[in-house]
């Protein structure tokens, strides 16, 4: 049996967040990191406020930021925003890079790339060649699987293209909501990065009831958005999909006495947004902050509990976007938090919302669109 300080199970954002933690705050802490996958980080693109990344893993972060922009923008049917709030991006291509040479770099710790994990526990893992690994922490971060998601939910769902195109666009700044768009089946947005003069990732994303993707009929919306604009497409670089939960009544476990369950399995992600990064890094800096027999306990139970908090507030809000708004009414409810002191919106996005940050987003009269037959013609579950 393999013996090893910290076992993470699973490649993607939350446990390779966690090495570099560990790296950086515990650079002797042997760390086993097992991925089912060939490549750590999937096919992502990453991006949050620069704002959310802690002093403490500003040095560590550094290397994973592969874009940065000064501010970004929204647009609605009726109004628009700059931003000034820096705003960066991290490429799952570099992510891998930097956590891949971070674990194989030290002489006691151990990468397992398309190695499946058959049983996880407090103390250990067994993978499917019958291998025992030993961890005093063990971190199950596997995304969840199909039959694990919930019915108690809505979806945020994304295609995207990353295109390189045949002349320079005008794109200075990410617009991370274009709801200019038709909002018949749900909030609807292009979501656009500039990821050099001539190259952008568009991702054509809809808060919907169902979480079918029809990745053809994205693609060709998506075509239809560039050519509307007079970009003319070069090449298609890649392509990356999402299907994301956003649930309204799930419970959140406390973490107990391991295996600690992350991501989105365990319940530590956005709710209502997605922008699960800030989330991820406090996850990550508290494990890394005390050593690895001391990761489970009372400290570990109160981070558990704020989280829930928080969250419980986002699902609370997606069950008045889904259960309250018809589809083509549910971009009212962002165009409100638009309307809100930046400071309430960063907040929300950062899940970090303080009791007058709640307040202000019910006090007034409701965003337009809320439907009482709505409601009734959808109860719960």
């Amino acid at each position: 049996m393999s013996r090893f300080d910290y076992v993470l199970v699973g490649g993607g954002l939350q446990n390779g967040l966690i090495a570099l933690a560990l790296r950086h705050h515990q650079p002797t802490a042997t760390i086993a990191l097992v991925e089912r996958g060939d490549r750590l980080g999937g096919n992502h693109t990453w991006c949050l406020h620069e704002q959310d990344v802690p002093s403490s893993a500003q040095a560590w972060m550094a290397p994973l930021i592969t874009y940065r922009w000064s501010g970004y923008q929204i647009h609605f049917p009726q109004v628009s925003h700059t931003l000034d709030d820096v705003y960066v991006g991290v490429s799952s291509e570099r992510f891998g890079t930097v956590v891949a040479e971070a674990i194989a770099g030290h002489a006691g710790s151990s990468l397992r790339l398309g190695t499946e994990v058959t049983q996880v526990a407090a103390d250990g893992v067994t993978l499917k060649s019958g291998e025992a690994i030993h961890g005093t922490a063990v971190i199950d971060a596997r995304g969840l699987t199909r039959g694990e998601a919930t019915a108690r939910a809505g979806y945020q769902k994304f295609f995207g293209m990353e295109i390189e195109l045949e002349s320079p666009h005008e794109v200075a700044l990410p617009i991370i909501m274009d709801a200019r768009l038709d909002q018949t089946e749900g909030f609807r947005f292009m979501y656009v990065l500039p990821m050099d003069d001539r190259r952008l990732l568009l991702e054509d994303t809809y808060f919907h009831d169902s979480p079918a993707l029809d990745v053809v009929r994205l693609e060709g919306e998506i075509r239809d958005y560039a050519a509307a604009r007079g970009w003319v497409i070069k090449s298609v670089v890649r392509t990356e999909r999402g299907i994301l939960p956003m649930p309204w009544a799930d419970r959140i476990e406390p973490p107990g006495r391991g295996p600690l369950v992350a991501g989105y399995r365990g319940g530590w992600f956005h709710p209502g947004t997605g922008y699960s990064f800030p989330i991820a890094l406090r996850l990550a800096e508290f494990v890394a902050g005390r050593p690895a027999d001391r990761v489970f306990g009372p400290e570990l139970d109160d981070l558990a509990r704020r989280h829930r908090g928080q969250a419980r507030y986002a699902r609370f809000l997606n069950r008045l976007l889904f259960r309250w708004y018809p589809p083509k009414a549910r971009r009212y409810i962002f165009e409100r938090v638009y309307r809100l002191p930046m400071r309430s919106v960063h907040n929300f996005y950062a899940l970090r919302l303080g009791w007058v940050d709640r307040v202000r987003f019910l006090i007034g009269r409701p965003p337009r669109g809320l439907s009482l037959l709505h409601r009734l013609t959808h109860p719960p579950e």
